[in-house]
Formats: structure tokens, sequence, C-alpha cells
């Protein structure tokens, strides 16, 4: 196995505009989260984007940062834009999808999806933590994802991600986290696929690959990490990065 490790960004985000070249700490937030990517000793990192401003302010930090087409419909489409950009010899069999919004992350994070993904064989893998706040469970910004777990809930394969409640009854609730780990030829398929019935209408783009019958495994890991999607999201970041330099 081979990984690479892709990170979509870009800057027309809806909720916070200018959203990858965010200052926290005076680093934009795309470096940060390239900074943690590379830490985590994957793979090689490269970061997918559609403006050339972010593509500089990668470059000046020392990293690698290559052009797709804005009009591209989503992060995977960017991702696999991207990866056939990087690697037409095809050394790489296994790509992590980063999200661009997780300047806080712990390295644990993406290699519990990787060894989510080795250990069931699954096409694509992911990751998942446990709600422990029960109001959580009924937040739709909160993803909520219906696994079968193994015994020690460390590993899982997904049946269903919701905005509601899932699964019903007594038990553990797991969030979502959005990382994504797609075998290459996953990944292919993934987004050769139109968007279908279930994903439309939970806005959930993961849907896509269940209703296709695309296995998803899914690894447990200690906490949500932080997403950065709103201004007071971007404040909650800097905050956590001027503790750690106390």
């Amino acid at each position: 196995m081979k990984p690479i490790v892709l990170i979509p960004a870009r800057m027309a985000s809806s909720r916070l505009p200018g959203k990858p070249l965010a200052d926290i700490g005076g680093v934009p937030m795309i470096v940060r989260v390239w900074q943690r990517a590379v830490e985590a000793d994957i793979g090689p990192v490269v970061v997918a984007c559609s403006e050339a401003e972010v593509q500089r302010a990668v470059e000046a930090a020392g990293g690698r940062a290559v052009m797709t087409n804005p009009a591209l419909p989503s992060g995977s489409d960017r991702v696999w834009a991207a990866l056939n950009a990087v690697d037409r010899g095809f050394e790489h069999d296994v790509v992590v999808n980063l999200q661009g919004d997780l300047p806080l992350l712990d390295g644990a994070v993406p290699k519990a999806a990787l060894d989510a993904l080795v250990t069931t064989g699954a096409d694509i893998a992911t990751c998942a933590a446990e709600i422990e706040d029960e109001k959580e469970a009924d937040n739709p910004s909160t993803v909520k994802v219906a696994a079968t777990w193994d015994v020690g809930f460390t590993r899982g394969r997904a049946h269903y991600f919701s905005r509601a409640r899932v699964p019903w009854g007594k038990g553990p609730w797991f969030a979502h986290v959005g990382i994504y780990v797609y075998r290459r030829e996953a990944l292919q398929r993934f987004v050769g696929l139109q968007p279908s019935p279930l994903e439309l209408r939970e806005k959930l783009e993961q849907l896509r690959a269940i209703e296709a019958g695309m296995a998803i495994a899914v690894g447990r890991v200690d906490e949500m990490p932080l997403s950065v999607d709103t201004p007071v999201d971007l404040e909650k970041a800097r905050n956590a990065v001027a503790r750690e330099r106390r």
C-alpha cells in the first residue's frame, strides 16, 4: 500500500469566504492543514486548489499544490483531478482525501481510516467519534453514521449516514468525521457515478457510494476534530493555537 494525501481547497466557501487563507496564528489555514498532514507521515502531501493565491501560499511554506478546474463540482472530483496530474505513473494505490478546514487535525485520525481500509478490505474508509452530548444526535449539522461495529467498537462497516438521529433505540451514536481514504480504483468509480437520490435528499456525498453498493469502513477516533466552517469555528481555532503557544 502506497498512500498519497490530497487536500482539496477552494476560496468560494458560502459560510466563510476565503477560508483556505484565513489567518490562524499568523499562518494560513490551508498551510496549517498541510503541516498536520506532513507530520502524520502517511505519504506525500499535495494541495488540490483552484486559485493561484492558495497555490502560492502553500508553495511559500515549502509545500506542493496543483491547480484544478474551478468548475469541478466537488472536493472528490478535485482530488481525482489532482491525483491524475501528480501521479501519472500510478505509483499510489490509496488516496487520502483530507479536508482543507481541519487545522488542528491529529494524525491519528487519517491513520485510523487507513487501518480500517486495510483490515476490512473495503472500497472506502472514513472515521467516526462517539457523540457525548445527546443533543448533538438531533443536530442536523452533525452527520451520524449507522454502522456494524466489531466487539471493541474500534472499526466497523457503515450502512447509512444521516443528518437525523440514527440508528433508533438505545445505544451509542457516532458522528461522522469527514475524512475519506479510497482505493484508487474506488475513487475512479465514485467520481464517475451520478449523484444518487439519497445523496441529494440528505445532501451527503458518501451516500452515493453506499447506493452504488460500495463498502465503506469506519475507524473509531476519540473525538471530533474541529472543522472550520464559520467565523465562530475560526475563532475557536485561533484560540486553540494561541493556547498551544503558551
